[in-house]
């Protein structure tokens, strides 16, 4: 049953051979991998103008010099990002730049923060998207944790069902999103133009008021967050058709190159018509309302925007699996998350983001305003990482042209790390410190992950070359539990017959009456099998049979002891809830008992 519901909602397994149909071309990839970055416009603006608005209205003058100052960041960290796109042509971003350049505790700190910044892409996008639907259909605000929770499970059983059955579905949305907003920009571009609207404010000043420099940064760094996602290109490159490398370049200027004009846009617009945050409403609902009033394509902007930021997570879906993969392969994360599934996806990986992403959202409420500030630490930290990595690639193999690379990503490390200590000092007090603890303690466990794996292969090494016994039959005793006779003891008995020379069952005396009918029976059926009567004072099963079987390894001279369980499964998997769980429980009880050897007959009804 179970596994028939799984090929409904993910469909049919998928060939090994079939990776290389897996890959997609440049116009999914854009769809799959860049709309974390895209979607970011729709709130960007508006982190922007929120402290500015807060200290004073003549402050939001600066909005577009700040947003000018974050495009110039934009062009300086895509071409960075550009040079190890074609450094390192098999992905892994920041985690693989910083490894092999600044060393395993540099690309763990990297790793880190890309998987923190990973799960706020999902839990900021999801809840900012319910954000827009509820500021057209005010109904969903008091019901956004729940629908948060769906759309994540939602998004998770997309991706589950492959990379490019996913990008096919997240295509649209996206070119959606972008044509809507275009049409956005150039209207109310056009009514300016034509006077058709009135400019609240010039989209220049001669003279700014003075602010605190304090206020101005911490703006800056709100409005960074237009950044986040920007990495997932170089990180994805296997996803690509051939040629990927190239094909990865490319589809990085373009997402740049929309994102820019798109927050560029969105700032001087919401400017030039006085937009000013409130409470209820998005900076991009007051922009497309302003534009077009309450028509038909005030809600088409409004749709749009709340898909493309639900759909933004899916960036996440395409890079957090796969760097988890990584670390899981370099033994710092468990194993499961390397292996693929059976849509040719990291599975686990897909699981494991869902369920941080999902307590994110019900922890913090889906509120937006309260995650964002989670959010830009861990990146910003991975873009300085990956730079300063890429530095040091220079210098290290100093390839033809290497000194042009050298140059570029040496301003992006040196801004992108004034930038990380900027939030990081703005944010600390609004919940930055909470990522800035956690990525040494994420740090830490992957260090005990990787202890672990390491100590586990010297134990079995070291206790190979110890106990160097032949390979043949081994001394041993098969002990059968039971509580009464049916197929599945028979079968149960039979089978330890066949693998030991000394087979016997044992029975816990609950009942007498019961356990005198089961004793006449044996001796009918099964009169060469001892059993064993079992007295248990405190009418405890499992510690009567566990103590038992203690015993016979005690006094036995055996190799092994293998106790067999008998079990019968009922023709529904809802009757097994009539039936106790005895089974499960000393299976449970004995498998971790050194020297002794669980396993089970099982009779079908």
């Amino acid at each position: 049953m179970f596994g028939a519901f799984k090929r409904v909602l993910v469909g049919q397994p998928l060939r090994t051979e079939m990776m290389h149909n897996q890959r997609i071309p440049k116009w999914k990839a854009l769809a799959v991998l860049s709309s974390d970055a895209l979607s970011s416009v729709a709130y960007a603006t508006e982190e922007v103008l929120i402290p500015l608005s807060l200290f004073a209205l003549t402050a939001v003058a600066w909005s577009l010099p700040i947003a000018i100052a974050i495009a110039v960041l934009l062009a300086i960290v895509t071409v960075s990002y550009r040079q190890t796109i074609d450094a390192y042509p098999s992905g892994g971003g920041a985690y693989t730049v910083a490894k092999e350049n600044l060393g395993t505790n540099a690309g763990l700190v990297a790793a880190a923060a890309l998987l923190i910044d990973y799960v706020l892409t999902v839990a900021v996008s999801v809840a900012a998207g319910v954000a827009n639907l509820s500021a057209a259909v005010p109904v969903i605000a008091a019901h956004n944790v729940a629908a948060g929770v769906f759309i994540i499970g939602l998004i998770m059983i997309l991706n589950l069902r492959g990379v490019r059955e996913s990008a096919s579905i997240f295509a649209l949305p996206t070119y959606f999103f972008i044509f809507s907003f275009l049409v956005m920009i150039v209207c109310g571009a056009w009514q300016f133009a034509t006077g058709t609207a009135v400019q609240v404010a010039p989209v220049m000043h001669e003279t700014y008021p003075a602010l605190p420099l304090f206020l101005l940064l911490k703006a800056f760094s709100s409005g960074c967050s237009a950044l986040t996602g920007i990495e997932a290109i170089s990180n994805g490159i296997p996803v690509f058709q051939e040629p990927a490398q190239k094909n990865a370049k490319t589809t990085m200027l373009w997402m740049s190159g929309l994102l820019g004009f798109f927050f560029l846009s969105i700032t001087a617009l919401a400017h030039m018509y006085g937009i000013v945050p409130r409470e209820g409403e998005t900076a991009v609902s007051m922009l497309a309302q302003s534009i077009f009033g309450r028509s038909g394509f005030y809600y088409l902007v409004q749709a749009s925007t709340a898909l493309i930021l639900l759909l933004a997570a899916n960036t996440s879906y395409a890079d957090f699996p796969r760097l988890a993969s990584l670390l899981s392969k370099d033994g710092f994360l468990p194993r499961q998350l390397g292996s693929l599934g059976d849509r040719l996806v990291f599975s686990n990986g897909i699981l494991g983001l869902s369920l941080s992403a999902i307590m994110l959202v019900i922890v913090f409420q889906g509120d937006t305003h309260q995650l964002i500030p989670l959010y830009a630490v861990g990146v910003f930290l991975s873009f300085t990482l990956s730079q300063s990595g890429m530095i040091m690639h220079h210098l290290r193999t100093k390839h033809p042209g290497w000194q042009k690379g050298l140059a570029f990503n040496l301003a992006g490390a040196l801004t992108t790390a004034v930038v990380l200590t900027v939030i990081a000092i703005t944010k600390f007090a609004h919940g930055a410190w909470m990522v800035i603890v956690l990525i040494p303690l994420l740090v830490m466990l992957f260090r005990q992950i990787r202890a672990h794996y390491v100590f586990t292969a010297k134990k079995l090494f070291t206790a190979t070359l110890r106990e160097r016994r032949p390979v043949g039959k081994v001394k041993h005793t098969a002990i059968v539990p039971v509580s009464g006779i049916h197929p599945g003891v028979l079968d149960a008995v039979r089978y330890a017959l066949s693998i030991a020379s000394d087979a016997r069952a044992c029975c816990v005396n609950l009942n007498p009456a019961a356990t005198a009918k089961l004793v006449e029976q044996w001796h009918k059926l099964m009169p060469d099998v001892p059993l064993v009567i079992l007295e248990s004072p405190y009418r405890s099963l499992i510690r009567a049979i566990v103590e038992y079987i203690k015993q016979v390894e005690a006094e036995d001279d055996d190799d092994l002891v293998t106790v067999i369980i008998p079990e019968f499964l009922t023709e529904r998997w809802y009757h097994k809830f009539l039936h106790n769980q005895s089974a499960i429980l000393l299976y449970a009880a004995l498998r971790s008992q050194r020297g002794i050897v669980v396993t089970s007959v099982r009779y079908h009804l």
